[in-house]
């Protein structure tokens, strides 16, 4: 007897440069692994993606998807800046298809799951 594919909770997706998109934070939640993480997978392995599967947002594009949904600064919970937290790197994202091949290149069981 076959199992039932995993249910996929539905993920936010964002119009960037006229695609549909979805940020890699979003992924990496829903492959159940830590944002960093997944970024150096995909970092480690950029050879598989063409550049119409994945890209990184401008200042101007973060500027205005931090305007959308919240992406945490670079402010400290005291209000100093330079304090730990927020993001360093401009986000990645990945259209449909970026998204299928990282699902590949991560060894967690929900990405394993997902992949098949």
């Amino acid at each position: 007897m076959a199992k039932s594919p995993p249910s996929v909770p539905a993920l936010p997706i964002y119009a960037v440069r006229k695609t549909k998109v979805v940020i890699d934070s979003d992924l990496a939640a829903l492959f159940g692994v830590q944002t960093r993480v997944f970024n150096q997978a995909i970092r480690r392995n950029r050879d598989r993606f063409p550049p119409d599967f994945i890209f990184e947002l401008t200042p101007a594009e973060t500027a205005a998807l931090m305007s959308q949904i919240v992406i945490s600064n670079e402010k400290s919970k005291s209000g100093a800046s330079g304090g730990r937290g927020g993001r360093r790197k401009p986000p990645l994202v990945f259209t449909e298809h970026g998204a299928i091949t990282a699902a590949t290149l991560l060894r967690s069981k929900r990405a394993v799951a997902m992949s098949v």
